[in-house]
């Protein structure tokens, strides 16, 4: 039995959807405008200096604007009870920003996770290669991958029919989920599971060097060393809380479309699973302005201190402050 067949024949329970999700994006619209906003006119007009972060951070709000600006759109289509107005080009444009967004953000958090890597655990030996010339180079070449991963999604994102309502298909038609599920495959390994992986080797080594700081140094007070490590904890706990449960709902949700289809209420009940989900994701776009002012300059201070003591009191005198050693956490 196909998937367009399956969808025929399981209507799915969706009502919850058109208070939920219309509500959930507006308030995403309003922190992500704001908040990503604020951040774009304190790098623009504040910022005297731009340092690497400070680089991915603006690339990572540029992306999140993207997206915020495309989801009245949505909001509107799902009061409507998923009815689409706005055309085929434009459901092709949501899909495209929405993955976009979501693909650029795991690749610039993971941009600025090894950038805080390398200055926190090898602040001397990486000072060539934490340059502002390599930041805008790795930022552009960032954007043209994702660019080139999320191309597909115009193909396979377009409007169609359903109870002679014209919807705009989320992924792709049920007919061409058997196609698409390799391709979203493909898309979860290389743009989540990946950086996924490095973000977390990054920080958890991150931990490590400065709690190993705090332990063997005196001069270190624990109160600054659990503070820098309760930063690094929250910025890992919100990266984990928007990401990795949409993920895993997104995945289990095909493949049970796709291999399971024929068992209508599991896919009512990972259908719904996934709508509930999917929201929490969108929320990076409000998340992602927080890593930078929660970059201030005291905790700049308090994470160099404790870096620069467990790499030796020796070679303190090579640091100033204006070198690229600046650590921005």
């Amino acid at each position: 039995m196909n998937g367009n067949n399956n969808f025929t024949l399981c209507p799915i329970a969706d009502s919850y959807k058109r208070i939920l999700l219309p509500l959930t994006y507006s308030l995403v619209f309003v922190l992500g405008l704001t908040l990503n906003g604020a951040l774009l006119w304190v790098v623009c007009f504040r910022t005297r200096t731009w340092s690497c972060s400070v680089i991915y951070l603006t690339n990572l709000a540029v992306a999140d604007l993207l997206y915020v600006l495309s989801l009245p759109l949505l909001i509107v289509s799902y009061a409507m009870d998923d009815v689409w107005p706005f055309g085929d080009i434009i459901c092709k444009a949501v899909r495209f920003f929405f993955c976009t967004n979501l693909h650029c953000s795991m690749m610039f958090l993971m941009c600025i996770s090894v950038h805080r890597f390398l200055g926190v655990c090898y602040p001397i030996t990486a000072l060539r290669f934490r340059t502002k010339n390599l930041a805008v180079l790795t930022s552009g070449s960032v954007w043209v991958l994702v660019m080139l991963e999320i191309s597909p999604t115009l193909v396979f994102a377009h409007t169609g029919f359903i109870n002679n309502m014209t919807v705009c298909y989320e992924m792709t038609n049920p007919g061409q989920l058997y196609t698409y599920f390799p391709y979203d495959m493909f898309l979860d390994v290389v743009g989540f599971l990946v950086p996924f992986m490095i973000i977390l080797i990054c920080y958890c080594s991150m931990m490590r060097v400065l709690y190993r700081a705090g332990r063997d140094n005196s001069q270190v007070g624990t109160e600054n060393l659990n503070k820098s490590i309760r930063t690094i904890l929250a910025v890992c706990l919100m990266f984990v809380l928007c990401f990795v449960p949409y993920h895993i709902a997104r995945i289990v949700c095909l493949f049970i479309r796709v291999y399971v289809s024929s068992d209508c209420r599991v896919i009512n009940l990972v259908m719904i699973g996934y709508k509930i989900w999917k929201p929490l994701v969108s929320f990076n776009s409000c998340a992602n302005p927080l890593l930078y002012f929660l970059g201030s300059d005291r905790q700049k201070k308090r994470t160099q201190d404790l870096t620069l003591t467990v790499k030796g009191m020796e070679n303190i005198h090579i640091i100033t402050p204006n070198s690229t050693f600046k650590i921005q956490t």
